[in-house]
């Protein structure tokens, strides 16, 4: 059974954050209007609500995802110390879900890391479902682009299990 006490503040910082990251993840790789952009962080946020109310993905995630959901309604911002620029921020992106994948590979059980690869996989998913892309006025959109299947793609390497 791992806990927070098993990772420093600042690893248990960035899982903590991780499914905002994801979410983030897909709306950069096909940026839409605001309405898509408040659609996929809507969905973002919702799928990690889900994982606090639900459970049963593990107690690492019950708790990073009810820390997670204490800090949004303390107006606390999940992504306040990670801030991806410019044209490296997609490869930051997927650098930072890497590592997270590494820290929870290395100090939670095979078990619970899998289930949280698991949710942010998840998280990146509904954000990728939130919204139509392209299209004019509804018609001939389609719900995930190839932009934000391509970064699912992407992400389902960097949130492999490891070796």
């Amino acid at each position: 059974m791992t806990s927070k006490a098993d990772f420093t503040d600042e690893e248990w910082t960035r899982l903590k954050r991780a499914p905002f990251v994801a979410g983030m993840a897909i709306s950069l790789a096909d940026p839409g209007g605001p309405i898509e952009l408040v659609k996929e962080t809507a969905a973002t946020v919702k799928s990690v609500r889900e994982a606090a109310d639900s459970g049963g993905r593990g107690e690492l995630v019950d708790a990073l995802a009810k820390e997670a959901v204490a800090d949004t309604g303390q107006r606390k911002n999940p992504l306040h110390d990670f801030k991806p620029k410019g044209a490296l921020a997609g490869q930051e992106i997927l650098e930072e879900l890497g590592e997270v994948n590494r820290i929870a590979s290395a100090k939670a059980t095979q078990e619970e890391a899998g289930a949280y690869r698991d949710w942010l996989k998840s998280a990146a998913q509904d954000a990728a479902n939130a919204a139509k892309e392209g299209g004019f006025m509804g018609f001939h959109a389609e719900r995930v682009s190839e932009g934000e299947q391509r970064m699912l793609d992407k992400l389902a390497g960097v949130l492999a299990a490891p070796g």
